[in-house]
């Protein structure tokens, strides 16, 4: 295994943008303006929660929290919000009346297509210019970087 020179990658040109999320907010930005291009009114923080239903319906607010790496306040928010629009509903399981479920609504699956599309969208334009390669080692990067994170905030 080879040595990794700190120094060389420690340039803040490159490291600022992704540390304080201009490129997250970049994304989201377009995302949002992508959203509104097809008809929705729905945020990217709305829209991670929509499309981790529309794969698994039926969930607990703490797992969507563990899915989407967001807070219990901000996702309590986030639902809350979801329910207005009547996107999702809140249910009490017979067995264990101490928790939610969270379903998807008709309206939250009539709009997958047109969310996806515009995500989609997004995606393609935010990576232009990227070939497979780039991408496989984009992929491989991240989630090294991730998993680092999420094993240092789990030694508490």
């Amino acid at each position: 295994m080879e040595k990794t020179d700190y120094n060389s990658i420690l340039d803040l040109d490159i490291i600022f943008p992704i540390i304080n999320g201009k490129v997250s907010m970049a994304i989201n930005r377009m995302m949002y303006r992508n959203f509104k291009k097809v008809g929705l009114d729905i945020t990217p923080e709305q829209w991670t929660v929509l499309s981790f239903l529309w794969k698994e319906d039926g969930v607990s607010q703490q797992k969507l929290c563990d899915a989407t790496f967001k807070d219990k306040p901000s996702m309590t928010r986030l639902i809350d919000n979801l329910v207005k629009q009547d996107m999702v509903v809140r249910r009490t399981p017979p067995n264990d009346r101490r928790s939610n479920l969270i379903y998807l609504t008709v309206k939250a699956r009539s709009i997958q297509s047109k969310a996806e599309k515009a995500v989609l969208d997004t995606t393609k334009l935010a990576l232009k210019g990227v070939d497979d390669e780039g991408m496989s080692q984009v992929r491989n990067i991240l989630k090294i970087v991730f998993d680092n994170i999420q094993e240092a905030l789990n030694d508490k």
